[in-house]
């Protein structure tokens, strides 16, 4: 991926939010998984990990002919994180659920948030690439808690 046009659409999307975070670029996620961005809040910074958006660009849509725009979709979801100012109270609860019906309602109301913010910050993007990416993104956390809900359901 071009680190010149990832930091071109970083500087972009960080004027139009004014997040006051620390932006760091890798070129992979460390861990087994395919992670494309991660906020921290302890020390209030993005990672993107640039190949990671790469390979889920080629995964959803079978080719990375449209990484830029995906990269710009993935950066305002981590910057919807970083804006959201419910998110330290969520991330508490998270800690402290009783239940895993709750941690799952909690985990996906982090990750809406930051979808909905998202959503605001790019309103020029094309909206059925955004919108197939969302539904890509949240589909773990809502079968979760269908998951977690149906289970409560049974007798």
């Amino acid at each position: 991926m071009n680190r010149r046009k990832a930091r071109q659409i970083i500087r972009e999307l960080l004027d139009r939010s004014d997040a006051e975070v620390v932006v760091r670029l890798h070129n992979h996620y460390p861990g087994p998984r395919m992670i494309g961005g991660k906020y921290s809040m302890g020390d209030r910074s993005v990672t993107m990990y640039l190949g990671e958006v790469r390979k889920q660009c080629r995964l959803l849509f079978g080719s990375a002919e449209g990484w830029r725009t995906f990269f710009a979709i993935v950066f305002a979801h981590e910057l919807g994180h970083a804006r959201d100012p419910e998110l330290p109270a969520l991330c508490e609860r998270l800690d402290s659920c009783e239940s895993e019906r709750e941690r799952s309602e909690t985990a996906l109301r982090i990750e809406e948030n930051a979808w909905n913010y998202a959503r605001t910050l790019i309103p020029d993007i094309d909206p059925g690439m955004l919108e197939r990416v969302i539904d890509n993104s949240l589909l773990a956390y809502r079968q979760a808690v269908a998951d977690k809900l149906e289970g409560s359901l049974e007798v």
